[in-house]
């Protein structure tokens, strides 16, 4: 049997870290809160007027001698403070919130003279990256996260477009001398009614105007669906879960994942008269039928899997297409039940000893077992059930 290589013996000590440290809990959400709230410091200190005290003592007062530039810094800065509490729940909007302001940021501080420009452009140029390769890992949408978030979105545009146009009230004309007055334009631009009774007369202020109206639109629209979506979601799955009786989810077999050793087997027990769930990240496109019991989550979160029932099933069958989804899968139904049988499932050779760390009862390796045979075949080695029945199944002591 070939030796692991470095790359590999490195990935199964990242894996046993992993999973004594509990990894799966905490990242990669609470590292990317915290560098998205360190962002957001930075971008507070930079602010043109010296201090964030100052902006904000200018806003209060009423001031129109605000430094230019100093809004935007101070609005995205807080947007990102309250995207980083999102992030700690793994909210799918957080993480779109968030981006898109890392984004800005990157922009602000590029055509902007901020202090340590440099280091910012780097920081603000690596964090969307960052953001982007840890998606699949905000997978949370509900409506009160989405509900928060989309309140949190409005209220940052309305602040963005009233002291925007107050500050700018000079190159409106009428000139907008209050508070109220700018607030009636942010509100009627915001909505692209457009009574035309204040008009912008400076290129600026023009592209102030469009500014609000495009963000306006796509603020709206995305806070529309990030509200009605969940809601309309959970109707249509209440209206498919109660199609039939719902079974009872005891003494039972749930098994994770649409692959299609997942969909097989679960359709072998079925035929064999046994009860199964079948745990799913989302709902598939084409309708299950009314007669099958299913849940949609994240199935390495343990409230998931108690809805599943898997801390009262015989069995909990990982068979996502990703090996370590699987491994986490059967650390999540071990923290919340100790009894259960887990299976995990192994599609790439190269990840077998990473799933072995999670310790599950069985291992399942049917591709593998695949390339072994058609070696075997083609080189004339003997083949016998012995080796098939381990090859296929494999339990961690056994295989070690």
């Amino acid at each position: 049997m070939l030796r692991p290589s470095t790359t590999q013996r490195l990935r199964q000590r990242l894996l046993a870290w992993a999973a004594v440290a509990r990894a799966d809990r905490w990242f990669p959400q609470w590292p990317l809160a915290v560098l998205l709230a360190l962002g957001s410091r930075w971008l507070l200190q930079a602010l043109p007027a010296g201090s964030m005290h100052t902006v904000l003592g200018d806003l209060v007062q009423g001031r129109h001698d605000l430094p230019p530039g100093s809004l935007p810094p101070l609005l995205i800065g807080a947007g990102m403070l309250l995207s980083a509490l999102g992030l700690l729940m793994r909210s799918r909007l957080a993480w779109t919130l968030a981006l898109l302001l890392s984004l800005t940021a990157l922009t602000s501080v590029a055509i902007g003279q901020a202090p340590h420009g440099l280091h910012a452009l780097i920081y603000f140029a690596v964090l969307p990256l960052l953001l982007l390769s840890a998606w699949r890992r905000f997978d949370h949408s509900s409506l009160t996260s989405g509900t928060l978030f989309a309140l949190t979105s409005v209220a940052m545009l309305l602040l963005y477009a009233t002291f925007g146009a107050y500050y700018q009230g000079s190159t409106f004309r009428p000139q907008i001398a209050d508070l109220p007055t700018a607030l009636y334009f942010a509100v009627v631009t915001m909505s692209t009614v457009g009574y035309g009774d204040i008009t912008p007369q400076t290129a600026d202020a023009r592209l102030f105007t469009v500014s609000i109206i495009v963000l306006g639109v796509a603020v709206f629209a995305t806070s529309l669906t990030a509200v009605v979506a969940p809601m309309v979601s959970r109707s249509l799955q209440r209206i498919v879960n109660h199609k039939g009786r719902r079974m009872k989810r005891e003494s039972h077999f749930v098994v994770v994942g649409d692959t299609p050793l997942a969909v097989n087997t679960w359709r072998e027990l079925r035929r064999r008269g046994q009860p199964v769930t079948r745990l799913l990240r989302r709902a598939p496109d084409n309708a299950l039928p009314a007669d099958v019991d299913a849940v949609y989550g994240d199935p390495s979160d343990g409230d998931v899997l108690r809805q599943a029932g898997a801390d009262k099933a015989q069995a909990v069958m990982a068979m996502l297409d990703n090996d370590s989804d699987n491994a986490f899968v059967v650390l999540a139904v071990r923290e919340i039940a100790k009894g259960v049988r887990t299976v995990a499932a192994v599609n790439n050779a190269s990840y077998l000893g990473r799933v072995k760390l999670a310790q599950p009862d069985v291992l399942i390796a049917p591709q593998i077992l695949g390339g072994e045979l058609v070696a075997m075949l083609m080189t004339g080695e003997e083949i016998n059930a012995d080796f098939v029945l381990h090859s296929v199944f494999q339990t961690p002591e056994a295989s070690a």
